[in-house]
């Protein structure tokens, strides 16, 4: 099992950037994918980045692509969401979990964080 916390999130003007980090204990060495993903209020949690288990391969929604970069730290074991010229729509939960597959579905991840909120002023 993977514990996995995340942090960074607050409250920042359009614009502006966060990074959000997701800090990993217990079996890190057992997935083969760590995500982010975010939930807005009334809507479905969606697809936002991956990384591999070596933090070779990326991959990132259309929506943020350009705009948010992934990263990993093995050595700290955690994971890093950084996210620039941030939107409004970006405000959301934001969440980390970790997939034996490599996939953008929520379905497939089996540990997820609490979340971090990120809000976005206009």
């Amino acid at each position: 099992q993977v514990q996995l916390v995340e942090s960074g999130g607050g409250l920042v003007q359009a614009g502006g950037s966060l990074r959000l980090s997701c800090a990993a204990s217990g079996r890190t060495f057992s997935w083969s994918a760590m995500g982010w993903f975010r939930q807005a209020p009334g809507k479905e949690r969606e697809f936002v980045a991956r990384i591999n288990w070596n933090g070779i391969v990326t991959s990132y929604a259309d929506a943020v692509k350009g705009r948010f970069t992934i990263s990993r730290d093995s050595a700290k074991n955690t994971a890093y969401l950084q996210m620039n010229n941030l939107k409004p729509e970006d405000t959301a939960v934001y969440y980390c979990a970790t997939a034996g597959i490599w996939s953008t579905t929520p379905r497939d991840y089996n540990n997820w964080g609490q979340g971090t909120q990120v809000t976005v002023s206009s």
